[in-house]
């Protein structure tokens, strides 16, 4: 077991002895197991193409936030789908080069 510090100390031993009560209510229980089965169903599989800087800068920044990177995928696409995640006004460069953008393609068949 890893070491706890002095407050986790106390908070297990008041769990122990019963004495932490629930201030949640019926129906924010609810929501709560609702949205702990819809997080945790993952049945379907999904493969990407992403660039080497793109998957080099997720893999540091789920480091950064102590996750694996797949979960860290899966939770922004959650955030995004369910309206939860806005971009920021000001855009962060990206940290490789690698991450520059390509001229983009055209989508009518002539060429000038």
């Amino acid at each position: 077991m890893p070491k706890i510090d002095e407050y986790e100390l106390e908070v297990l031993t008041a769990f122990e002895k019963g004495q932490l009560r629930s201030v949640a209510t019926k129906s924010e229980l609810a929501k709560f197991r609702a949205a702990a089965r819809a997080t945790a169903i993952k049945d379907r599989r999904v493969n990407i193409r992403l660039s080497s800087g793109d998957l080099n800068d997720i893999q540091v920044k789920a480091l950064e936030e102590g996750v694996p990177y797949q979960t860290l995928i899966a939770s922004v696409l959650h955030k995004y789908v369910t309206g939860r995640l806005s971009e920021p006004r000001t855009t962060k460069q990206p940290h490789s080069i690698e991450a520059k953008q390509r001229p983009t393609r055209r989508s009518s068949g002539s060429r000038a």
